[in-house]
């Protein structure tokens, strides 16, 4: 048996479960980390979990969780699994499995262990990287009895590669900024108007986004062997509009948050702003999108003229999601609902002109927890 992450001498500490994965695979090798009591103030079983994949930080998308299950009266543990041993979101669910990176051989396996041992009712997938993986293996959990909140690989593919996502959106007639590839650019640059954008082809929070000023700077990156897009910079204030695609492919919200305030990719400062243009074209490219499915988020640039451009599609839970839930938006209640059966009823009806301001909170637990649990691991 193994200590869990949180395991001590205070009260409600308790022993992991034996590892999902074997011990030939450490550092996955740690079981669930218990939190009694966190389901309910009776000790109630849970009939059921839903796993928040990559849970990192995402405290406050599981308080959105806890909500949607408080409100429609579900059981179900909420298990966060992470590949880092010290996952924040670790301590606020009701188990914890760390487990292998998605692009490691292990973690299909670690990931069936998990499924068998605590029969999700829903899987959501929160980062970039994993969306493909999981996506690919949607028959595979369905048949242990598991839905994922996730879109097609088909959706996965477009959104994430800014080429083929910026052929598809022009080829249904949405609108977006100019973009070329580096070569395309360089033999054309009387055209193009500086500064301008260099993203990379595959990347997310901004990573490697930067601006040129210069077609000399632009040539010099050409001898690079970049993997990259340029753009055109669109004009006006960057919004997120959240979205949600149910299985009959019907819009069920879209709620448009203005990025007030940016740190590491993620919005920190939000306002939600009820714009039936960005509400409408966002609406329109999240159930257009093939085999879309479950919480989307388009990010779209709105110019004091009203002109709009999509820049990026992403089919998952945006970071500034829990700004949208609180407003009114209930994408954790609709997959809950779906999951099990039911059909979810659309928002329309959300707050506008509400505020987000986030700020940092901390996790304190012995230092000696996490040592003995980083030796085990190493073991």
């Amino acid at each position: 048996m193994q200590e869990s992450l949180l395991a001590g001498k205070g009260p409600g500490r308790h022993r992991a479960e034996p590892a999902a994965a074997s011990r030939s695979s450490a550092p996955y090798g740690s079981g669930p980390i218990p939190h009694p009591g966190r389901l309910s103030g009776s000790g109630e079983q849970a009939d059921a979990a839903i796993l928040i994949s990559s849970a990192g930080r995402r405290v406050a998308l599981m308080a959105c969780f806890r909500r949607a299950m408080a409100q429609l009266g579900v059981r179900a543990r909420l298990v966060a699994i992470d590949a880092s041993l010290t996952a924040p979101a670790a301590q606020f669910a009701d188990g914890f499995y760390c487990v292998p990176r998605c692009d490691d051989a292990a973690f299909p396996q670690a990931l069936a262990e998990i499924c068998r041992r605590e029969r999700p009712l829903t899987i959501v997938p929160t980062i970039d990287t994993e969306l493909l993986t999981y996506a690919e293996r949607a028959p595979e959990l369905a048949r242990l009895g598991v839905r994922l909140a996730c879109s097609a690989p088909e959706t996965v593919a477009i959104c994430a590669d800014k080429r083929l996502s910026h052929v598809w959106l022009r080829r249904h007639g949405f609108p977006v900024p100019r973009q070329g590839t580096l070569d395309e650019v360089c033999q054309d640059l009387h055209s193009w108007l500086f500064p301008v954008i260099v993203k990379p082809v595959f990347g997310s929070a901004s990573v490697g986004v930067r601006r040129v000023h210069r077609p000399a700077e632009l040539l010099a990156l050409r001898g690079q062997g970049l993997d990259v897009v340029v753009q055109e910079i669109a004009r006006g204030s960057e919004y997120t509009v959240h979205t949600y695609v149910d299985r009959q492919r019907r819009c069920l919200a879209a709620v448009p948050c203005k990025r007030l305030e940016v740190r590491g990719g993620e919005v920190s400062k939000g306002l939600t702003v009820r714009h039936e243009g960005l509400m409408e074209l966002a609406s329109q490219v999240s159930s257009q999108l093939p085999g879309a499915y479950g919480p989307l988020n388009v990010q779209i640039f709105l110019s004091e003229d009203g002109d709009l451009r999509v820049i990026e599609i992403n089919p998952r839970f945006g970071g500034g999601y829990p700004l949208a839930d609180r407003a009114g938006m209930a994408s954790p209640r609709w997959l809950l609902e779906e999951a099990l059966g039911r059909r979810p009823l659309g928002c329309e009806d959300w707050i506008d002109d509400l505020a987000m301001l986030r700020y940092d909170e901390s996790v304190y637990l012995p230092g000696s927890a996490l040592r003995e649990q980083a030796l085990e691991a190493a073991s």
